[in-house]
């Protein structure tokens, strides 16, 4: 007896609670809406969710929530529930017990995207800035006339600067796609028309789509007109416009030749077709006959010529309407994208001369040792491709040895500095001193020392890439706007391009060792004289520019391959640099290193599609500039001028 007492109490508490449940703001309006849940149709769902995401109850966002992710569900009395992976929650948000098994709402994909559509009105005002970012990102992804209003409504509210602002550009965007006013879809393209970025072209290039359209010549057709095609003209062939014809049904269709030797394959009878004999048929004038006598049976459609088809394609016009019905609206939009395209046009010459620059950095500092020792020694080094490719290596070894990239950076810059001086200077001592004055036989050994270098390399190191990888801090891009942008490693390149320059100069012009070399470039007879040795000169002069390619290869190996033959990528650009120039002088390598990268963008831009062809053509523009200025952009005094 007690028992059943305890077990009637429980019921009566459970259905208590269930009362209350059902009795709340949420489930009273759910079930005010309850047929149209149930029915779950795209045409006639709207006023339920509308009903839901303005009733301003602290359920709702949760309660969309649910709905679009399936979870939400009707027991037996036909209450609401709310099926997470725990216990059933009422829509108010209190546990109660549900009778009999759930039901859950499966709305289709129509369904869950207006059901998004409201969510994201929600998004918009939450007070954590990154779900209102979300919001954002979610309408610029997926544009739809219904998100107008509650991005305007949220507009007046937010606190962030950096949101607001883009909630403004949002709204132009939006506005001037879907908005009901003329005027101010005009004002919002109008605001953008200096605006490059891919959202913004994105948008208005839509409100430009045209349709073709045919009718009877003479006649404008009804709507926004965008241009009169003519058939044969600016890339609208007659064959096109004769289909256009065809599909509109103002002229027959046009048998091809495929169809027609199909029609009389399949009407032969006896050895003939229409009395032709089968044999004749490889007649062009014979099988036109035989198929024409087929038409006039009703057995296939008529052949079409060319007269026919020059005399309909004269009786009708051809116009292109624009999809967009606003002639206010289309005309602010081609003037919006004129404007951005003269504009996408300046920054795409910026971002072509940012990569001249930092390609013109990159073959200053491969040239920039070869410069050196080619203007005091007149040795023309065919090895100096391998030092850079020493460096690099060098780098790749302390990477291993020290995880941290910063340090490992840091250490391997003065690292390969040291190896690739030392391995210049046992050159110089042991082949190059013995080769003065020869330079046929110093570029034949140097060639058979850089094909030593490569094969060493290989030895080590393998064929395949080693992998050189920068700092994080080094990683990604400065991006500018979405037209200009370059690499953080391009930008490390050039600062130590400008690190280098600075030190040469000081080099040359503030310490002994530079005085001793401008002496030997200039008058090496007179240097002796004065007590310099000119050997010790050439010796540390020509180790101080193969240690300059090694930190070059440094640079280099952070975003090209490791691999042996790295440096033969570089050896010829940095020849042309140091030609161009002018030999032996740093600011005639800066400006050749200038005209070389310069140049090779140039060529590459004008032929994207032909590297080969690009390096070719930059070649014969050297040649040809040599041609008129042998000694170089800035021209060098002294031994190497008289060489």
């Amino acid at each position: 007896m007690r028992r059943m007492t305890r077990r009637a109490l429980g019921v009566l508490a459970l259905a208590l609670c269930a009362g209350t449940a059902a009795a709340g703001p949420m489930q009273d309006l759910l079930q005010r809406n309850r047929a149209l849940i149930e029915e779950s149709s795209r045409r006639t769902i709207a006023p339920a969710i509308e009903a839901v995401a303005t009733s301003g109850l602290p359920q709702a966002q949760q309660v969309l929530r649910a709905w679009q992710d399936k979870a939400l569900a009707i027991d037996a009395a036909g209450r609401f529930w709310i099926a997470g992976e725990g216990a059933p929650l009422d829509p108010e948000g209190e546990l109660a017990a549900p009778e009999g098994d759930l039901d859950r709402i499966k709305p289709n994909s129509g369904i869950r995207a207006l059901l998004g559509t409201a969510l994201v009105s929600f998004q918009l005002t939450d007070p954590d800035p990154a779900r209102r970012m979300a919001g954002l990102d979610s309408i610029l992804r997926d544009p739809e006339p219904e998100l107008l209003a509650p991005l305007r409504a949220s507009m007046a509210g937010e606190t962030d600067p950096a949101i607001a602002a883009r909630k403004e550009r949002l709204e132009r965007l939006l506005t001037m796609r879907f908005g009901e006013d003329e005027a101010a879809r005009v004002a919002a393209i109008e605001a953008l028309s200096g605006d490059i970025s891919v959202e913004a072209r994105g948008a208005l290039n839509p409100l430009l789509a045209t349709r073709r359209v045919a009718g009877p010549a003479g006649e404008t057709p009804e709507g926004n007109l965008a241009a009169r095609l003519v058939p044969g003209a600016d890339g609208f062939g007659h064959a096109a416009a004769y289909a256009m014809l065809v599909d509109a049904g103002l002229a027959p269709p046009r048998p091809t030749d495929a169809q027609i030797r199909d029609a009389l394959a399949a009407n032969i009878e006896a050895g003939r077709v229409a009395g032709v004999p089968v044999a004749q048929l490889g007649d062009p004038g014979r099988r036109a006959a035989a198929y024409d006598a087929l038409a006039g049976q009703g057995l296939v459609p008529p052949r079409v010529d060319e007269a026919q088809v020059e005399a309909a394609l004269a009786a009708h016009g051809f116009h292109e309407i624009y999809l967009e019905p606003s002639a206010a609206v289309t005309d602010a939009a081609r003037r919006a994208l004129a404007a951005i395209d003269t504009k996408v046009t300046a920054m795409k010459g910026v971002d072509l001369g940012l990569d001249a620059l930092s390609l013109a950095s990159i073959y200053f500092l491969a040239a920039i040792g070869l410069a050196v020792t080619f203007g005091v020694m007149g040795v023309i080094n065919m090895a100096h491709g391998e030092f850079i490719m020493m460096g690099a290596y060098t780098a790749y070894l302390v990477q291993q040895l020290v995880p941290d990239r910063t340090l490992s950076l840091i250490a391997a810059l003065p690292a390969a500095f040291v190896v690739t001086f030392a391995a210049g200077v046992a050159m110089e001592r042991l082949v190059i001193r013995h080769l003065y004055h020869r330079p046929l036989e110093t570029l034949l050994a140097t060639f058979g020392i850089s094909i030593a270098l490569q094969q060493l390399a290989k030895i080590a190191f393998g064929t395949q890439a080693r992998p050189l990888t920068a700092p994080d801090w080094l990683g990604g891009a400065w991006i500018m706007n979405d037209v200009v942008g370059i690499s953080h490693i391009r930008i490390a390149i050039f600062v130590l391009a400008l690190m280098f320059l600075g030190f040469f100069l000081f080099l040359m012009k503030r310490t002994r060792l530079g005085l001793e070399t401008r002496a030997v470039t200039q008058n090496p007879g007179m240097a002796a004289s004065a007590g310099i040795d000119p050997g010790r000169v050439n010796m540390l002069t020509f180790g101080l520019g193969s240690g300059i390619a090694g930190i070059a290869g440094v640079a280099i190996g952070l975003y090209a391959k490791v691999t042996s033959e790295m440096g033969a990528d570089y050896i010829v650009q940095s020849f042309m640099t140091v030609v161009v120039g002018g030999v032996g002088n740093i600011w005639g390598t800066l400006a050749g290193a200038a005209m070389i990268g310069g140049l090779q963008k140039a060529i590459e831009t004008a032929n994207p599609s032909n590297t080969l062809a690009a390096q070719t053509y930059m070649i014969l523009v050297v040649i040809l500039f040599i041609q008129f200025r042998p000694r170089g952009i800035v021209a060098l005094r002294g031994r190497a001028a008289g060489d």
